[in-house]
């Protein structure tokens, strides 16, 4: 029991001190090359706590092995670009001009909800004031708003703007929103006006929203 416990404890500083050898970032800033090497530094640490007939020796020297990789690699990628491209990736962007991507998206394997729930972590609840949107190499979206939508342009200018509240998703991906619709106050037959004014069908749209005013924003797919 207790070279079991002596055994944990060892691990345990050891693993906190290769960490922070391989730097200080939090779980969600980690790129996908360190990431692997922060879950196999966990798997090897946590064999030789179950198992005691394992010797520490084995561990540490896999440990120590791991992080000079990941520590080593981290230096050349700093000087090489390939390298970093390689291991961690490219940022794509998925909204361009104010239009989004959807192909980008496709390859992301990123659904409209996704795109919308990394906006509204951003604090942007409407799509059609982005102008551009990039999917960062460790999974985090970057925002730029459009010209006319910076806090400059309204408060700041002493406009009065109305308040438009979250737009309620309509039409997602070829699908009616059932219970936005309700959240929206609108019916099936006023959502037909809608897009007969768009000259589109449910089918023909990617994306479709509408806020408190009444203002509308719709992406049809791509053919």
């Amino acid at each position: 029991m207790l070279t079991s416990l002596i055994r944990t404890v060892i691990l345990l500083f050891v693993i906190i001190f290769t960490i922070r050898l391989m730097g200080k970032r939090q779980i969600g800033e980690l790129q996908p090359g360190e990431l692997v090497v922060t879950i196999l530094l966990s798997q090897i640490a946590a064999t030789p706590m179950q198992d005691v007939e394992i010797p520490l020796l084995h561990s540490l020297v896999s440990i120590f092995t791991l992080t000079g990789i990941e520590i080593l690699l981290s230096g050349i990628s700093m000087k090489s670009v390939k390298l970093r491209e390689l291991i961690d990736g490219r940022n794509v962007a998925v909204v361009k001009d104010g239009v989004i991507d959807q192909k980008k998206l496709k390859s992301l394997r990123f659904t409209v909800d996704d795109l919308l729930e990394g906006l509204r972590a951003k604090d942007v609840f409407d799509v059609s004031l982005v102008e551009s949107a990039v999917v960062e190499t460790n999974g985090s979206l970057s925002v730029l708003l459009k010209a006319s939508e910076l806090p400059f342009n309204n408060s700041s200018a002493g406009i009065n703007v109305p308040e438009t509240g979250i737009p309620q998703v309509l039409i997602s991906d070829g699908r009616i929103c059932s219970e936005n619709l309700k959240n929206a106050g609108v019916n099936k037959k006023q959502l037909t006006e809608m897009l007969k004014k768009e000259n589109a069908s449910v089918e023909d749209v990617f994306l479709f929203t509408v806020d408190k005013t009444g203002k509308t924003f719709l992406v049809k797919k791509e053919k």
